[in-house]
């Protein structure tokens, strides 16, 4: 089990794959993906541990992750590679021609570790309880892990998936949103606020967990209550606070960071930021 300073240094690591990641090819969305380095990093080296030699789409006998908003890919190649599910060398491809490393993940590449295309926000928490479901019908007692955008919240299909998800009693799922109050266009305030996200899905009869999502203990810690809480008859969620651009000073505080690369220049600057702890590709 890697210590949190390990995984601190994982973390360092990644926010350096990510800014690299989006400047060569001069496309990609590096604030979100900042912003939810420690619930990567905690989600494949402490909380699932999955086994990156043996992956299988369908997921039979282990626990298994969706990421609904998938427009945060580098975080999770950066991560998925660095676990071992492909070349770390295979990040250099990021959004180029014919990779496998498409902007939004895609699965008729085959890349490891993908299970589902995503991008089109809102159809995660839906696929998310088909595979929970799936799970239950083959007497596993292992979890399901999606992740969501805020700002995707927004879209109708989350809400009709979160009221089936309760009135069938699928708690064998976590969802986590990344409630870091920006979206492409604005503060999700100024767009379409959402409200207090706490009571709405209580409302929809979920079971709900805060935590500070750039602060690895408080995650971990969250997230051990998440899994604690499941099996009782109800879904659970963690809404979980971040702030975009997390490790990156000019980045943070700003929507203008969710779908820009940095220059030269600005990549400079990120890269002297972050501490290279693992080697860059």
């Amino acid at each position: 089990m890697p210590s949190t300073q390990e995984l601190k240094r994982i973390c360092s690591q990644t926010r350096r794959d990510i800014v690299r990641m989006v400047a060569a090819p001069k496309s990609g969305h590096p604030g979100g993906s900042l912003g939810c380095v420690e619930f990567f990093v905690s989600l494949y080296h402490e909380i699932m541990k999955p086994d990156a030699s043996n992956f299988t789409m369908d997921g039979k006998g282990e626990d298994v992750f969706f990421l609904s908003n998938g427009h945060i890919s580098p975080v999770w190649y950066s991560v998925l590679s660095r676990y071992g599910y492909f070349p770390v060398k295979e990040l250099s491809t990021f959004r180029f021609l014919n990779t496998r490393l498409q902007g939004h993940p895609t699965t008729h590449e085959g890349l490891p570790g993908v299970r589902m295309a995503s991008g089109s926000l809102g159809m995660g928490l839906s696929c998310g309880i088909g595979a929970a479901l799936s799970k239950k019908l083959n007497g596993e007692s292992k979890l399901v892990y999606t992740l969501h955008g805020d700002g995707e919240l927004q879209e109708g299909q989350i809400w009709e998936a979160a009221m089936y998800a309760a009135a069938k009693k699928v708690d064998n799922i976590i969802a986590t949103v990344d409630v870091n109050g920006r979206q492409i266009d604005g503060d999700t305030d100024d767009v379409i606020a959402l409200g207090s996200l706490r009571a709405k899905f209580e409302a929809f009869g979920w079971k709900v967990f805060e935590c500070d999502g750039n602060n690895l203990e408080d995650l971990l810690k969250t997230m051990a209550e998440c899994k604690a809480a499941t099996g009782k008859g109800v879904p659970v969620i963690n809404l979980m606070k971040t702030e975009m651009g997390m490790g990156v000073d000019y980045m943070m505080g700003s929507h203008k960071w969710h779908g820009i690369f940095p220059n030269a220049e600005q990549l400079e600057d990120a890269l002297g930021q972050l501490e290279e702890t693992l080697g860059d590709y």
